[in-house]
């Protein structure tokens, strides 16, 4: 799917409010010429899978085996196999058959040729009972993972769909803290008007968790960034010193396919 029929299935999209309280508040400046050189080439996947009963041992399998597989892949700079909470959410509870994988490129092209072509990523859609993937190239980054930025490939969009991702390492000392205040701002998500598509991930259980978020329009985006539970739970977050690592990324997405909670996106 190219850009132009992206932005005419979906209407404004923006995503990735920080569930766990990590999420900026929309409003990108404009880009400047020296920013316009700058951009890379970076692309990243985010595929979303609920693995079929018959094919859970080989779900299970990609935690083990999957981060190397994932990384002989060619263009692969960076790689993460993601577990998600019950149902795709973002509770303590895990999910025994939802999870993700995210892959960052360091090369254009790299993304689309991994989606068409690669075997695993043909691997993921036999084995799901429900598959969604996402082909995104990031506009702005806040933090690192594992010490990795996603450098900015695109310029922030005027309007049309968004992509967010959060992620964060909780300090084990604060992690029963940090679940206390989780809760609300999980709910008001569910809730939130103009959220189009929501995954709780995590590379860890309970200290490193991550949320992709898909929303309507940046108005949407922003009301529920700035607003209510969310907007408490990052002032808890600053004020308590939760994270020793946590990244806030906006994407632009070149392609959104498949079906995730039983809504299918094309």
């Amino acid at each position: 799917m190219n850009p132009g029929s992206l932005h005419r299935s979906l209407p404004s999209a923006v995503a990735g409010p920080a569930v766990h309280g990590t999420g900026e508040a929309a409003g990108e400046p404009v880009a400047s010429t020296g920013e316009r050189r700058a951009l890379t080439d970076h692309e990243v996947v985010v595929l979303l899978a609920d693995i079929r009963p018959s094919s859970r041992f080989w779900g299970y399998g990609r935690f083990v085996f999957g981060r190397s597989a994932v990384r002989r892949q060619p263009g692969v700079r960076f790689a993460k196999v993601l577990g998600s909470g019950f149902e795709g959410g973002f509770g303590l509870k895990p999910s025994g058959s939802r999870q993700g994988l995210l892959c960052l490129f360091d090369r254009a092209g790299a993304a689309q040729d991994f989606l068409a072509a690669s075997a695993l990523v043909q691997a993921y859609r036999d084995h799901a009972a429900e598959y969604l993937e996402v082909r995104l190239r990031p506009f702005s980054c806040r933090g690192s993972w594992d010490g990795v930025r996603f450098e900015p490939a695109a310029l922030p969009p005027q309007d049309g769909p968004i992509a967010g991702l959060t992620r964060a390492s909780i300090r084990p000392s604060l992690a029963r803290q940090f679940w206390s205040k989780a809760p609300p701002a999980e709910r008001s998500l569910a809730a939130a008007q103009g959220c189009l598509l929501a995954a709780g991930l995590g590379e860890a259980p309970l200290l490193r968790q991550a949320t992709f978020t898909v929303w309507d329009s940046i108005a949407s985006m922003d009301a529920y960034a700035r607003t209510g539970a969310h907007m408490e739970a990052i002032r808890a977050s600053r004020e308590g010193s939760y994270f020793s690592e946590s990244m806030f990324v906006r994407f632009v997405p070149e392609g959104l396919r498949g079906t995730w909670k039983g809504r299918t996106h094309a």
